[in-house]
């Protein structure tokens, strides 16, 4: 992980110097004084999210922090875009060497893709998907709104926070469940903008209940267990629940916990003829999970990577990246996260809201299964 993060960190300074001394060409007849000053808001920008990670349980004024972090996420895409395009526009020129002006080109199409990417990403999808299973459930089946990675912090706020509890409540559930990373980096925003009183809005008759992300315990997981308690939200850490129509909800603890309990051992205080679902976190050792006989999974962590090619990697990563899939005995939905972290695009990828519908017989409506 420390030389993925240092490789990281030199690709993006590196990636970095390479747009400035492009920008300096295309400068070249620009004043001193004002490519000086063009010079500073360039770097602020490029350290901007630095600044704000390592300053985020720092009592400084939230619009300041708020600031950095929006700005620093925003220069981490563009970064990645602009380095694509100005190479296209270098290979280009080899190929056509009077082509000018490849840097407007190039900063014209990035920021036309990241307008796109934003739009995208203010409009997540709603996935309805019919889950047949073998064990009793009392009633019709159970409606379940599944949703993950709100990162609720500098990046979500509260605004945009009760966008996201409207969709959840309007789609009437009976249950609500939330695989992690609720939280971002710090509580600060939250309590600042007073979101409790948004996520208290959140309604399901059957309860709304949450397993902690790695997200949780970067905030500080002790932090976090005192801001849920004055929520609806109940957090689960490696215990089971049992509802009255005898669903079974294990909600395991994140891995960020190296001493968290295996779901074997969890599986001991169930009843096997009973129907279960796991609440974890990050969607590792599926195949595990499926020669169980779990019923159903909900996870979230990858965020299918957020925009491409990140989306490639995150495919690789995992063997469920995002989205529905029937393993051999167990369904598993991995969701892409219903918000993000940081930059606020979508490209190549979707934010999603998954609504499970559980029950002994399939649903004669329609189902968006993929």
């Amino acid at each position: 992980m420390r030389i993925f993060f240092l490789v990281f960190i030199l690709g993006y300074i590196g990636g970095n110097v390479y747009i400035f001394i492009r920008a300096l060409q295309m400068l070249s007849g620009v004043s001193l004084p004002l490519r000086i000053l063009l010079s500073v808001f360039f770097w602020l920008a490029a350290f901007s999210l630095v600044i704000a990670l390592l300053t985020r349980h720092i009592e400084i004024p939230v619009s300041l922090s708020k600031t950095m972090f929006c700005v620093g996420s925003v220069w981490l895409v563009f970064t990645l875009y602009m380095i694509l395009s100005l190479l296209l526009t270098d290979v280009v020129r080899l190929f056509v060497p009077t082509m000018k002006y490849g840097f407007c080109y190039a900063l014209s199409f990035t920021c036309c893709l990241l307008l796109y990417g934003y739009y995208n990403y203010l409009h997540p999808q709603i996935k309805n998907i019919n889950i047949p299973i073998d064990k009793p459930i009392e009633g019709e089946g159970v409606k379940i709104v599944a949703v993950s990675d709100l990162h609720l912090g500098n990046g979500t706020g509260k605004a945009m926070l009760k966008r996201y509890v409207d969709m959840i409540n309007a789609q009437t559930p009976d249950l609500i469940l939330i695989g992690g990373d609720l939280i971002d980096n710090s509580l600060i925003p939250l309590y600042h903008e007073n979101m409790a009183e948004e996520l208290a809005e959140l309604k399901a008759p059957m309860g709304i209940y949450m397993v902690p992300g790695n997200h949780e315990y970067i905030s500080g997981i002790d932090e976090c267990v005192r801001f849920l308690k004055t929520t609806p939200i109940k957090l689960l850490r490696d215990s089971v629940v049992t509802l009255p129509n005898g669903m079974q909800i294990i909600g395991r603890d994140d891995r960020s916990n190296r001493s968290r309990h295996s779901l074997p051992e969890l599986l001991k205080r169930t009843d096997n003829s009973k129907p279960t679902v796991v609440l974890d976190h990050q969607p590792y050792n599926l195949k595990k999970t499926d020669s169980l006989g779990i019923d159903l999974q909900f996870s979230g962590h990858t965020h299918h990577g957020q925009v491409w090619p990140i989306s490639w990697l995150t495919d690789r990563l995992y063997e469920q990246s995002h989205g529905y899939r029937k393993w051999n005995k167990s369904h598993i939905y991995v969701s892409s996260g219903l918000s993000l972290w940081g930059p606020p695009f979508r490209i190549g990828t979707n934010s999603d809201m998954a609504v499970l519908y559980l029950s002994n017989i399939m649903p004669t409506f329609a189902s968006d299964n993929h």
